[in-house]
């Protein structure tokens, strides 16, 4: 652990590495801001360093409670008292979502940290539970990890997962850490090389186990209606879904279009096979395309992208006497849905 400046001025770090930081060093405190540890120091030199605190976490806007696993990670060696509200309620404006009794010495220093944690776990669970919300029913699977580092891919669709309500996540190490196996078949990257969409399936269909889907995407070379009858003929049942993904130049995945593939399939008797819709998608428009036929969405960006949400953390207790900053209320703000975790 980073107790003092003296210990970050004497660490060194390769810079010929891959930026994310490791457990450790995230154990340690050196992703901390430095003036957590230059308090360490100041305190100590007065013996103050383990006074008795209450501090309490809330942020000012609406969302889902996510993130707790990892923030009692940091907690389970401190000798703390921790309540919190369990993950997977929505929170309002300014409600305590946690709060942590203790000596400050022994978790002030992973504030920023644990606010980190909470910040983005609750905004990617949140913008997950809405898609999932709008699908109304239907299966969202999680396609986000390309849009994030990959340091914290995983985080966010194991949140999108656990706590937003997706069926799946694509990220092999996300849909690990949810207990689950990775979703997906091949990208356009493996349709252009065979050159033919059929090729392509049919490759698929012999090299991979009969338990893996057979789900493809139909708007790389030829119309997407065309396409998904040609291959629902020629698999017949080994056909579960055709996913559309057409880009935005060619006026991207519309209600028409979808209508259009669902009654083209209906009309030729393959009502079974599914269509997966990606590309873009947001509440709004997964609404729209769960009306107008679509069965399974695939959300990367929207999710992926959740702006952070801004968590606080004061102190309202200092050696059992009601404190806080002006502007706040000093003492514990009561709240009966708060539960004890440590």
């Amino acid at each position: 652990m980073l107790n003092s400046l003296k210990d970050v001025t004497a660490l060194k770090v390769n810079p010929a590495r891959l930026r994310s930081a490791n457990h450790d060093e995230i154990k340690a405190g050196a992703t901390t801001d430095i003036y957590f540890v230059n308090t360490r120091d100041v305190l100590a030199s007065v013996g103050k360093l383990d006074t008795e605190v209450t501090a309490e976490i809330f942020t000012r806007t609406t969302g889902m409670f996510a993130g707790l696993d990892e923030v009692m990670e940091l907690l389970k060696d401190s000798p703390v008292k921790v309540e919190a509200l369990p993950e997977g309620e929505y929170f309002s404006p300014k409600e305590v979502v946690m709060r942590i009794r203790g000596p400050y010495g022994a978790f002030g220093y992973h504030e920023t940290n644990l606010l980190g944690i909470l910040s983005s776990s609750c905004a990617w669970a949140t913008a997950a539970r809405e898609c999932v919300e709008a699908a109304n029913g239907k299966p969202v699977l999680v396609f986000g990890a390309r849009h994030l580092h990959p340091a914290i891919a995983p985080v966010m669709e194991s949140m999108a997962v656990k706590f937003g309500g997706c069926t799946a996540a694509s990220c092999i190490l996300g849909a690990k850490l949810c207990g689950r196996e990775p979703s997906g078949t091949v990208p356009h990257a493996a349709i252009l090389i065979m050159g033919d969409t059929l090729k392509l399936a049919e490759a698929y269909d012999a090299a991979m186990p009969p338990e893996v889907g057979r789900t493809f995407l139909v708007d790389t070379f030829h119309d997407e209606c065309e396409e998904a009858l040609r291959l629902a003929e020629a698999m017949g049942d080994r056909l579960g879904a055709v996913r559309l993904d057409t880009p935005g130049e060619r006026g991207g995945v519309t209600a028409e279009l979808v209508k259009e593939m669902r009654y083209r399939l209906n009309h030729a008797g393959f009502g079974r096979v599914k269509i997966v819709v990606s590309g873009g998608l947001n509440p709004e428009r997964i609404k729209t395309l769960a009306e107008a036929g679509a069965d399974i969405f695939g959300v990367g960006s929207y999710i992926a992208h959740a702006v952070p949400m801004d968590m606080t953390m004061d102190l309202k207790e200092v050696a059992g006497k009601p404190v806080a900053k002006r502007g706040r209320l000093p003492g514990v703000l009561e709240n009966p849905r708060l539960v004890a975790i440590k």
